[in-house]
């Protein structure tokens, strides 16, 4: 069984990124991200080299700076330049938030023909928010990736909306706002699913394989490979978002999503002492500032 699902996956991927190819203007990032990357790849590489190459792009310093000054990450003291912020975030988890920051930029031209974007991008946010929250209850190390995990776990969606958008409106007219219907309806038509896309978008964008497979498989948690934690997190983040009434992936009323019962041995979380209500009310308190960060 295990050996056909890989094969499956396998296939997914191989049509998935031939997809990627066909949109490359649409999903490839500006050029300070590919500047960002080959500068993290090398050894002899300073805050200050980072720095220099994003103040390239004013755009994205004052929004990385207006970021990490933010209780987003409540740093103490305010920080002014960019590679102060790389000497305190770190140069990997900077270089995940220009890849994320980036992305939502340049989705953003994406028409509302297909989908309210409005409401995908509050969804997407909510679904970041809670992600952090449950990543800080799971005692996980940098829980901010886990907010980019959920930042983009739906990242996928964008480019079938964008590759095929008759297909895409008829999927979504077709589920009617229930997420797990449009998932199926996803793999049966085009052979892979939004989820198989962002996996493989975050590939190419060479974030993290832990935040790869958040987003692969943040519809079926329990078929991650290495990081079952933060494909857990996500999992119960996107459901939670769908319960909410800021986050909710379609504003039409759908019946509530079970939660995989693999996540909690994944994440340790108990069952009986977890509140759902506790969760969507904090992340609420936390949405409007977060949302004016990142869109």
């Amino acid at each position: 069984m295990n050996v056909l699902k890989d094969q499956e996956d396998a296939a997914a991927s191989k049509v998935s990124s031939r997809w990627l190819g066909e949109v490359s203007g649409l999903v490839s990032p500006p050029d300070v991200y590919v500047k960002v990357f080959d500068l993290m790849e090398s050894p002899t590489a300073t805050a200050d080299d980072m720095g220099m190459i994003i103040s390239q792009d004013p755009s994205l310093t004052a929004r990385l700076l207006k970021i990490v000054n933010s209780p987003f990450y409540n740093f103490s003291s305010r920080i002014d330049t960019v590679s102060r912020a790389v000497a305190i975030v770190g140069l990997r988890e900077l270089y995940s938030l220009v890849v994320a920051v980036s992305a939502v930029k340049s989705f953003s031209a994406i028409p509302n023909d297909v989908v309210n974007m409005d409401t995908f991008w509050r969804h997407s946010i909510y679904c970041g928010i809670i992600s952090r929250l449950l990543a800080k209850r799971c005692n996980v190390l940098h829980t901010e990736r886990l907010f980019i995990a959920g930042l983009l776990h739906d990242i996928g969606s964008l480019v079938i909306y964008n590759r095929v958008p008759d297909i895409a409106k008829r999927m979504l007219d077709t589920a009617n706002g229930d997420e797990e219907m449009l998932f199926a309806i996803e793999s049966e038509e085009l052979g892979f699913t939004h989820a198989d896309l962002g996996g493989e978008l975050l590939k190419q964008w060479t974030l993290p394989e832990s935040l790869q497979e958040a987003v692969a498989f943040h519809h079926q948690p329990g078929r991650a490979k290495g990081a079952k934690m933060e494909a857990a997190i996500v999992h119960i983040a996107n459901v939670l978002a769908n319960q909410s009434e800021l986050g909710a992936f379609c504003e039409v009323k759908v019946p509530e999503t079970e939660i995989d019962g693999a996540v909690w041995v994944a994440t340790g979380l108990k069952k009986d002492k977890f509140s759902r209500e506790e969760v969507i009310g904090e992340a609420g308190i936390q949405f409007v500032e977060t949302a004016s960060l990142f869109w």
